[in-house]
């Protein structure tokens, strides 16, 4: 059994697409970065998903959006930070 202040490689998947969207707690989040600066495999498959990321992101500052979309897509963004903050 491993100490309860270190996460396992398989805890550190498990949570790799929240941590990169940095939607764990603090204390998640410093345990996967923690594990992260001390394993080469999970520190390997967060260079290949963060990779990913950037790709899709790149390639969506290149699209096009109409501005009636972007401005329903901003107001839902804030309508669920505030129901967020309210929870």
């Amino acid at each position: 059994m491993h100490p309860p202040d270190r996460f396992t490689c398989e805890e550190v998947f498990e949570r790799l697409d929240d941590y990169l969207d940095r939607e764990l707690t603090a204390a998640e989040m410093r345990m996967v970065r923690e594990h992260l600066e001390t394993c080469a495999a999970c520190a390997s498959e967060h260079r290949f998903e963060l990779g990913v990321l950037d790709d899709v992101r790149d390639k969506l500052r290149r699209l096009a959006v109409p501005e009636d979309l972007m401005a329903k897509i901003s107001a839902r963004i804030a309508a669920e930070a505030a129901r967020d903050d309210t929870d």
